[in-house]
């Protein structure tokens, strides 16, 4: 047998039937107690499973384990005597590399969909669904009022943008030029041109101490490149210093009265308040079409995943579409399950409690 399949195949929780059956062995009184102890942790999968969002209190190692082992024995890897013959079957052979994963193998997706159910996964592509709905709950409950979907990639924030970049020039293909209001960080940067696009810089204002949009400049170089031309704005949330977060509704109000989509680049936002609900504002007054923001910058996990989400319900919907559809292949399922477990663990009180305290710290912080 190879790993996956003899370290949690059989790793499957007691039901009503086998408590019932263990009575003629432990006293009946311990096996209800037992049996309540469970019951309690299946209610609190049900609940996930029924409203699709952050639970109010975060949730045990041991209850994680458990619906992980349970949603692992859904994906056909770890089915019992299962010996596939295609040539993707979740085969794992190090014990080490399979526990690392909980028994997870077959990844995400399908080739025309990231977003598509697996026949051979069921319980991979039930993550899948409930990452998005928890992302898009704990977004919401950061400040951004009105998130209605996220796709949850694993790819790390700068290969996210130029995915949604490329997802975005199949729906204007005329146009190849990224306004990008300047900020000084590579990755922005190669993003654009990795998805085979053109940076058109716009140089920011001194105000105060930092370096925020140009809006009037913005407006001049889209006039002068003509907003058919423009594939988007790429517009940033937050930087290192000097740059201050962009003038972000008066940049969606600027897209919205050309027509021309507008993204935002929200690596290390969603911490962050003032971002949150410039992002908020920017959706539901004007044109905010997408934004991207890390996962570990924002999670506390490990590298490797971002957050796609949007507010607009106009614009938003078929670009998230279109993203989906624009991922080569599978997908890993490494990065979504952190950001699951991690979101199940927190829950909404611990979420909200790591925000309200980086807010306290942050006086202390500015003196």
């Amino acid at each position: 047998d190879d790993a996956s399949a003899s370290s949690f195949g059989a790793c499957r929780p007691m039901n009503d039937a086998s408590f019932q059956l263990a009575k003629g062995l432990v006293p009946a009184s311990y096996i209800r107690q037992a049996q309540q102890a469970r019951q309690a942790r299946e209610s609190l999968v049900k609940t996930l499973l029924a409203q699709r969002r952050l639970p109010e209190h975060g949730w045990d190692e041991a209850t994680l384990r458990l619906l992980l082992a349970e949603l692992a024995a859904l994906d056909s890897n770890t089915f019992p005597g299962n010996a596939g013959v295609g040539e993707r079957e979740g085969r794992v052979i190090c014990p080490l590399v399979s526990q690392r994963h909980f028994g997870f193998a077959h990844g995400i997706g399908r080739s025309g969909d990231i977003a598509e159910a697996q026949p051979k996964a069921a319980g991979s592509s039930l993550i899948y669904a409930l990452t998005n709905a928890l992302a898009a709950d704990a977004l919401r409950r950061a400040g951004g009022t009105g998130v209605s979907e996220t796709v949850t990639l694993p790819l790390a924030t700068g290969m996210s943008v130029t995915l949604l970049l490329i997802a975005l020039r199949q729906m204007r293909p005329g146009a190849t030029l990224v306004l990008w209001p300047r900020i000084d960080q590579k990755s922005c940067l190669k993003a654009i041109r990795a998805a085979g696009l053109t940076p058109v810089p716009v140089e920011n204002v001194l105000e105060g101490d930092e370096l925020r949009t140009d809006v009037p400049a913005l407006a001049a170089r889209l006039a002068e490149v003509g907003a058919s031309n423009v594939l988007c704005v790429l517009s940033t949330t937050s930087c290192f210093a000097p740059r201050g977060i962009e003038k972000l509704l008066e940049v969606a109000r600027l897209c919205a009265g050309a027509d021309v989509p507008h993204l935002a680049n929200n690596a290390y936002g969603v911490q962050c308040a003032a971002c949150m609900k410039a992002i908020a504002t920017a959706s539901r007054h004007a044109r905010l079409d997408a934004f991207v923001q890390s996962t570990d910058k924002n999670f506390l996990v490990p590298v490797g995943g971002a957050v796609v989400a949007t507010a607009s319900r106009e614009h938003g919907p078929p670009l998230l579409a279109k993203l989906r559809a624009s991922y080569p292949g599978r997908a890993s399922i490494s990065p979504v399950l952190d950001l699951f477990s991690t979101l199940l663990y927190l829950g909404a009180s611990g979420w909200l409690a790591l925000l309200d305290r980086r807010r306290a710290l942050l006086p202390a912080f500015r003196s």
